[in-house]
């Protein structure tokens, strides 16, 4: 499996499951990543964030790009749940997109079973060791 093959401009367009997560990365679409994603109804993207702290609007700014076919945001924020803030989560209730927030190996599966059942979901990863 080659490393970004395929995602050199940390994009790959397309709804891919997560095949495995874990040692840094994420593997999907027959390619693995190290690092953070975001995987959007576009396609999965490399994320810069590492921690949940550092989750914000600008962050997230690919999701609202996309809310007209987000209706819900699973975040994992790497292997503690990190809340987010009352204001980050207000402002994706304006722009009606539901969040909720885990581990990232729960984020990662919740994410492929309604990626099957064909719903409208987009999940923003944290890679974890």
């Amino acid at each position: 499996m080659a490393e970004l093959d395929g995602f050199e401009q940390g994009f790959l367009p397309g709804r891919h499951l997560i095949d495995a997560y874990g040692n840094g990365g994420f593997r999907f679409g027959e390619m693995s990543h190290r690092g953070s994603i975001l995987a959007l109804p576009s396609g999965v993207r490399a994320w810069a964030v590492t921690e949940g702290r550092a989750i914000d609007r600008t962050a997230l700014r690919p999701v609202q790009a996309e809310s007209a076919e987000i209706e819900l945001l699973l975040v994992g924020t790497g292997l503690d749940i990190v809340p987010l803030p009352p204001d980050l989560r207000a402002w994706l209730k304006d722009n009606r997109i539901g969040l909720d927030v885990m581990q990232t190996g729960a984020a990662a599966r919740t994410y492929n079973i309604l990626v099957a059942e064909n719903r409208k979901v987009a999940a923003a990863l944290i890679a974890v060791a």
